[in-house]
């Protein structure tokens, strides 16, 4: 069958593409929402998502906490401050900054809040924000000035018009601005080619450029790093592929960028006062320095390397083993804080400089062999908040004491039943050898028989860690019945470091696939669950991963939810932003390399004559990452083959599927309704 003929899919809007959707989500729609479990699974889980009984995270900026939140009477959310004090005591008193649902109503269009960023110098109180708004949650947004003190945007302030852009404070009257210029100004990946210095009331079209890249880039973003004595430092990040970028920095006093001479797999994780922390993706040996090695983190003086151009004397700040990775850094006021995993296991450290120079690291006990995160560090702030749950524990918001230890300022109660539920960590050998490891949660007393329900969960790629995490949808609609949940740690994921990711890369990829497979039939072989148990969950990435076990292995599975996937791997270069994950997957362009594709693109490797196990596909119309032409594409191999599928497509949501917690609900609903017929029923 020709590559083309499924084409008219991808007119995202188009009539007959839109009258196809709308046809097959009322088929579907019809049969989930038809399932008994339904009613019950769409008001849990709104309730679920939308109860006052949920931690306000937030961001600590000059004596207030910012938070993000949605509810039953803020569907699409409110943006919101509270004073510290008052944050950190038992009833915080929220002042309401902007209401997205009366914007919403107010300007007729479809607003999703995207993130503000404070114009914060020299000590001066914080009243003003750039503040990022998307329609329908696409990853493209509208940014506007707007002032908290006011509650209003700013009558002629900095305005930015809807694009895939970054804007960042330079001072309070010049920012850096990455948008689209116009003809020629995005790359092929459709992300702005150029960094450009933006003066207050200065119209847009007349920014000054600062660095350049080409078209064939993925992009170029501004970058504003404040030194000790609260100068700043402009810039860009330059990506020249996913994994690949420079550093460009203006020395003060100048307005030529140079580049800093790192390696091209290399990241600037933080500042420390003058000194950048720089995270390798690549041995590097500096000339006449000691070598490092992949996944370390390092220091160089950014002072000394403004003042000269030439590459400082480099530090090792921490080197991880081969089980373990670096998750981040977080730097406040007085410390430096390092998070990584070991096993798959959070982990956190105090790193501290000695006289000479030299980093070390002192441990800070965490509540359990769980995920922890920081939430909220600022380095002008001396608070740093951590985060921390598990499959079983609910989260919980924790103050890090300047001593190291952890005070417990929130905590949720259990939001479903862990009576007799059990966490372990397994391991499955994939077909080359390597030992994959899996978590496992399920009732202790299951009868190793093949008979319990399984929804197995992956992603693989992208250097992206699966992390255990309590989900009270999941421990309700599934762990509470009787079913089991696996989270596979497959290569192309971060969990041990650059290396398990690039394992995984182009055409080595199909290693991704063999521990996943491995997994399940592990899973399979120690009892328990059974292929007519067994279910599969991906989303993105993870939904090509299940497009692969879809047409590899159709013998495994009986249930597999398609999340926003990649599906087309001989035109995903050619659909929105697929042409920036070209490093991850190869080009179709390359002979080599399609070749590769084509052993693993599910929508060319569909059989009309094989025996699939039913699918659910889950995507968006307003997706501007993942086209919804993929799944729609194969969804249409399914029905011209006359075999049974499920499709869902949310006109509004974005690359999640869903923009406010209405549709996340339905969606969910949808889901565990599918999963419910396939794995629980006799």
């Amino acid at each position: 069958m020709a590559e083309q003929d499924h084409e008219w899919l991808e007119d995202v809007e188009g009539e007959r593409a839109l009258n196809w959707v709308r046809s097959h989500n009322e088929r579907s729609l019809g049969v989930l929402e038809g399932h008994a479990d339904y009613p019950g699974f769409e008001a849990a889980a709104l309730e679920l998502l939308t109860s006052k009984e949920r931690i306000a995270y937030g961001s600590v900026r000059d004596g207030h906490v910012y938070n993000f939140w949605q509810d039953d009477e803020h569907v699409r959310g409110i943006w919101r401050r509270a004073s510290y004090d008052s944050y950190i005591a038992d009833e915080p008193e929220w002042t309401t900054l902007l209401d997205i649902d009366q914007l919403a109503a107010d300007e007729d269009e479809n607003w999703v809040f995207a993130g503000a960023s404070a114009c914060r110098f020299d000590d001066q109180p914080i009243t003003r924000y750039l503040v990022s708004l998307s329609i329908g949650g696409r990853d493209a947004t509208t940014v506007r000035e707007f002032d908290v003190e006011t509650g209003a945007f700013v009558d002629g302030g900095f305005v930015s018009p809807e694009s895939k852009q970054s804007v960042s404070w330079v001072d309070p009257d010049t920012v850096l601005i990455a948008t689209d210029w116009g003809d020629g100004s995005m790359t092929e990946s459709g992300y702005p080619l150029s960094v450009r210095r933006l003066r207050r009331s200065q119209p847009l079209a007349e920014a000054e450029e600062l660095v350049r890249g080409e078209s064939t880039d993925v992009g170029v973003w501004p970058i504003v790093l404040r030194r000790s004595d609260d100068t700043r430092v402009i810039g860009a990040v330059q990506r020249m592929t996913f994994f690949t970028g420079a550093l460009w920095l203006v020395p003060p006093g100048t307005d030529a960028p140079i580049r800093l001479p790192i390696p091209d797999k290399a990241d600037l994780s933080a500042m420390v006062g003058d000194t950048a922390i720089i995270s390798l993706q690549e041995d590097w040996h500096p000339s006449g320095q000691q070598a490092f090695s992949s996944g370390d983190l390092v220091a160089l003086d950014l002072g000394e390397f403004l003042a000269t151009g030439e590459l400082p004397n480099i530090k090792l700040v921490f080197h991880p083993t081969a089980r373990q990775s670096v998750q981040g850094l977080a730097v406040s006021k007085d410390r430096t804080v390092l998070s990584y995993a070991d096993n798959v296991v959070s982990q956190l450290a105090f790193l501290d400089r000695t006289d000479d120079g030299e980093w070390n690291r002192t441990p800070i006990e965490l509540p359990g062999s769980g995920s922890a995160g920081i939430t909220s560090s600022d380095s002008r702030e001396s608070a740093i908040f951590v985060s921390y749950n598990d499959f079983l524990t609910p989260d919980s918001l924790l103050l890090l004491e300047p001593n190291g230890t952890l005070r417990k300022i929130k905590s949720l109660a259990e939001r479903f039943d862990t009576t007799g539920l059990t966490v372990t960590q397994r391991s499955a050998t994939s077909t080359d050898g390597t030992e994959v490891p899996y978590f496992l949660v399920h009732r202790a007393d299951i009868t190793p028989d093949g008979s319990t329900p399984t929804l197995l969960y992956g992603y693989g790629g992208f250097e992206v860690s699966m992390t255990p995490s309590y989900s009270p949808t999941l421990g309700r609609f599934w762990l509470e019945r009787g079913s089991a949940y696996a989270l596979a740690n497959i290569r192309g994921g971060g969990e041990f470091g650059p290396a398990w990711h690039q394992a995984g890369l182009k055409g080595k990829r199909q290693v991704v696939y063999d521990d996943f497979i491995a997994v399940a039939e592990d899973l399979i072989a120690t009892g328990i669950t059974s292929t007519r148990k067994l279910g599969a969950m991906g989303g993105s990435n993870g939904g090509l991963l299940m497009g692969v076990m879809l047409t590899q292995r159709p013998d495994l599975w009986q249930a597999m939810v398609i999340q926003v996937p990649l599906l087309d791997m001989l035109r995903y270069h050619l659909l929105l932003a697929g042409a920036s994950w070209v490093d991850e997957y190869g080009s179709p362009d390359v002979p080599e390399e399609r070749a590769f594709l084509e052993t693993i693109s599910p929508y060319h490797r569909f059989d009309p004559d094989a025996d699939y196990p039913m699918p659910l596909f889950v995507t968006s119309t307003k997706d501007d990452r993942v086209h919804p032409g993929h799944a729609r594409k194969m969804a249409k191999r399914f029905e011209e083959a006359d075999k049974p599928f499920l499709y869902y497509e949310n006109i509004d949501g974005g690359h999640g599927a869903a923009t406010n917690q209405i549709e996340r609900a339905k969606r969910l609903a949808l889901e565990y309704s599918y999963l419910t017929e396939q794995l629980q029923s006799p």
